[in-house]
């Protein structure tokens, strides 16, 4: 997809050096291939032809980060998680058997004009 982008980051012996390969328009994706020691990161055509190509020996690879593209308005990946461990029943078992699953600590705090030393 467009604005997807890799970057590698290579000790080339004096120092690092930093490679980025970026599908640079629209239905080109990024491809990554390990095999043999090397790593080869390749912008393709959506027919699947190599446009753009970096080899880099793994044994030299410091870091590679793949960047998705962004989509739309968003800033970045909106993820959601539900975890439900029992039933509104187990909610007073689970906190020590306490009415409304409230802790001692929970008792204690209260607003007492940012004094409080916890």
């Amino acid at each position: 997809m467009k604005g997807d982008r890799v970057e590698a980051v290579v000790d080339t012996g004096q120092g690092v050096d930093r490679f980025v390969i970026e599908a640079t328009r629209a239905g080109r994706r990024i491809e990554v291939t390990t095999s043999r020691g090397i790593v080869e990161v390749t912008e393709v055509t959506r027919g699947g032809t190599p446009v753009r190509t970096g080899r880099f020996m793994a044994s030299r690879l410091i870091a590679l980060v793949e960047h998705p593209a962004q989509e739309g308005d968003a800033a970045g990946v909106d993820v959601s998680t539900r975890r439900r461990m029992g039933g509104a029943s187990d909610a007073g078992s689970a906190a020590g058997g306490r009415s409304g699953g409230r802790s001692r600590r929970d008792d204690r705090d209260v607003d007492d004009g940012g004094t409080s030393t916890h």
